[in-house]
């Protein structure tokens, strides 16, 4: 259990923080090198794995999605 929790967390951070980029001093690039085909593929892929939830994969698709609108 603790492995999953673990996985998890590293997931959500790592998507996370392809979701935000480096800061300037007056603009936040909110680009990702990831495409957004890309980050839900790997999404798709850790739900899939057991890495995270139904509840947490919808909720990360979601911002996903709504963060490259």
């Amino acid at each position: 259990m603790n492995f999953r929790f673990l996985a998890s967390s590293l997931l959500v951070m790592a998507i996370s923080a392809s979701l935000s980029s480096c800061f300037s001093s007056s603009k936040v690039n909110t680009k990702n090198d990831a495409s957004v085909g890309q980050q839900l593929i790997e999404l798709e892929r850790a739900r899939q794995q057991g890495i995270v939830s139904e509840k947490e994969y919808a909720r990360l698709k979601k911002r996903i999605i709504k963060d490259n609108d």
